[in-house]
């Protein structure tokens, strides 16, 4: 891939690292709906163990849209999570809806991204390519993982390494139920809804996607297998990682059984090969090249499907002009 970042997609990397002033438009819009999730058993023991961790009770759910007026018309849409904790404002689930318009203004019926974010606390990455998907024409939805956004609260802080195990496999239960909760929604063609993550938000896309293939289309950016690997042996973001676990006494074997109850290439066999991409940097320190590999062995991926670029894992920002168009291509031919 070609490296053709440009001086309007720095601009509005600028514009959307900017505190966001928030205007209420009218009540929000409600919807009823329900849970579709259907994974097939596995006949791998092991992969059906972490399966089976990860699934919850199905159930009718309610879905809001709030009207934004301001920042530049996004919605704000909420379901609640289905996997509860102590932190009931963590437990409502946010999307930011980024609304696909024609040139007058007027709500398109079109296909949709699921966006998951980074690991930075403004996830500005996941904001830029959802707004940029918007821009397209595509209806682009980022998700507030748990603990971050909307979902913030002065107990997300506390015992962030005990919480890791949690929070990560109610990240992926959230991801899939906003499936459901995307599809119900107006001007969404709901055979149509695809999933894209970058980081941390990738190694969520790739295990959520993983559960039973409802996603039209995987777009996954920066992640790869042997989460322990990763996070023993990464620098940088991972190395942070891995001191938090440290210090609250996750070492050797006990580190490693922790982060294998959400190894990402436990389930990614699941993956359909032919609607899945896998974007690396060659030069990658945080999740290096092998672990992107065995992301990509794991999932069957043809080598067309895993797509180099000579960057690291934060000058990649570079080669964002050249995977947005990609995704765009595959989601709205």
């Amino acid at each position: 891939m070609r490296p053709v970042f440009s001086l309007h997609y720095a601009a509005i990397l600028v514009l959307l690292s900017l505190p966001q002033a928030e205007t209420r438009g009218a009540e929000p819009l409600r919807f009823v709906t329900k849970d579709t999730l259907a994974p097939q058993d596995d006949k791998l023991p092991d992969a059906q163990a972490c399966l089976d961790g990860l699934l919850w009770q199905l159930a009718p759910f309610e879905v809001t849209c709030e009207e934004r007026e301001r920042p530049r018309g996004r919605n704000l849409v909420r379901f609640p999570s289905p996997v509860a904790t102590d932190d009931e404002r963590n437990d409502l689930v946010a999307l930011d809806w980024y609304v696909a318009r024609d040139a007058a203004g007027e709500p398109l019926t079109a296909p949709a991204v699921l966006v998951i974010h980074e690991s930075g606390s403004d996830m500005t990455v996941g904001r830029m390519f959802a707004y940029c998907l918007h821009l397209k024409g595509i209806h682009a939805f980022m998700i507030h993982l748990p603990h971050y956004g909307e979902r913030r609260t002065k107990q997300s802080d506390r015992d962030r390494a005990a919480r890791l195990v949690p929070m990560v496999r109610q990240a992926v239960a959230d991801v899939r139920r906003a499936y459901d909760a995307i599809a119900v929604l107006p001007h969404v063609a709901s055979q149509r809804i695809s999933i894209q993550g970058t980081s941390l938000g990738g190694f969520v896309a790739s295990t959520a996607a993983s559960l039973d293939g409802c996603f039209n289309e995987v777009f996954i950016l920066l992640a790869g297998g042997d989460l322990h690997d990763v996070i023993a042996n990464g620098q940088k973001d991972s190395a942070k990682i891995r001191d938090r676990l440290n210090a609250a006494g996750y070492t050797g074997q006990g580190l490693k059984d922790l982060l294998w109850q959400i190894e990402p290439t436990r389930l990614t066999h699941r993956l359909v090969p032919a609607k899945t991409w896998l974007y690396s940097a060659k030069d990658d320190q945080v999740v290096p090249l092998k672990n992107a590999e065995l992301l990509a062995k794991s999932a069957s991926l043809d080598p067309e499907h895993h797509l180099l670029f000579a960057a690291n894992h934060y000058t990649g920002i570079i080669f964002f002009p050249a995977v947005l168009e990609h995704i765009v291509q595959r989601v709205d031919p």
